[in-house]
């Protein structure tokens, strides 16, 4: 139509979308001054998710204003998908939203850097992320909607290992398994039992002779009694990043 602009969307995106509208091709009116990426997210899809966009097969940007008749592609963004880091960075850093607590505490059992808490607001998080230059990930598309985030992503399912599987997918971090408390994400060093015996239960120092503590909170870890549930997830994620590589 001469008044209406022809979106289609990747099938990776397609869960974005009202499921009313979940056709391979979306028509939307044209009132010449909306921007490409306003129109995409007027479907319901963040602009953190997409990737490359095209008018009748040429590369274009989320500012482009298209013309009316135009047919635009909007695909999904690539994976595994290039964070900046810093100079002494080997992985993203992250921040999680409020509702992904299990997630963050699993990413933290793999090493990655990732805040979280349970009390912050999104225009906090978003503040926290820009400052830190953390990933936000959530399952919230407002979040994701909002202008002044850096870099967010969108997180994909609703269990907690299929969460973990969409996130070691998206950005293939480098993993070092139990290096972080998962209480607070400090970093753990290498602990002398002589040490902390005095915080030790009697049972716990006659089965256990290597421990870490947190540098920052304090916290003792020691390979116990959910170490087989643990060692499962860090199994699971080291096969996943092979099988990728």
């Amino acid at each position: 139509m001469e008044h209406e602009i022809a979106i289609r969307v990747a099938d990776e995106l397609m869960m974005f979308l009202p499921a009313s509208r979940r056709e391979p091709v979306s028509s939307v009116p044209w009132d010449g001054t909306s921007t490409l990426g306003h129109l995409v997210e007027s479907l319901g899809v963040p602009l953190p998710e997409v990737g490359a966009m095209t008018v009748h097969g040429t590369p274009v940007g989320p500012s482009t204003r298209p013309d009316a008749g135009d047919e635009v592609d909007v695909s999904a963004v690539l994976r595994p998908q290039r964070v900046p880091l810093e100079p002494d960075q080997v992985a993203p850093r992250f921040l999680l939203d409020v509702h992904l607590g299990t997630l963050a505490r699993r990413m933290r059992l793999l090493g990655l850097d990732t805040a979280y808490h349970n009390d912050m607001d999104d225009p906090e998080l978003v503040v926290q992320a820009n400052r830190e230059r953390r990933v936000l990930l959530t399952q919230d598309r407002g979040l994701l909607r909002r202008r002044a985030l850096w870099f967010g992503a969108y997180v994909r399912g609703s269990r907690p290992d299929d969460q973990l599987r969409d996130v070691l997918d998206r950005f293939a971090p480098a993993l070092s398994p139990w290096t972080r408390c998962t209480a607070c994400n400090g970093e753990l060093a290498p602990v002398d039992k002589e040490d902390i015996e005095r915080d030790l239960e009697a049972g716990t120092r006659r089965s256990y002779d290597v421990y870490g503590r947190c540098a920052d909170c304090g916290r003792i870890y020691w390979r116990g009694a959910h170490s087989d549930h643990l060692e499962r997830i860090v199994q699971e994620a080291r096969a996943h990043g092979n099988a990728r590589s």
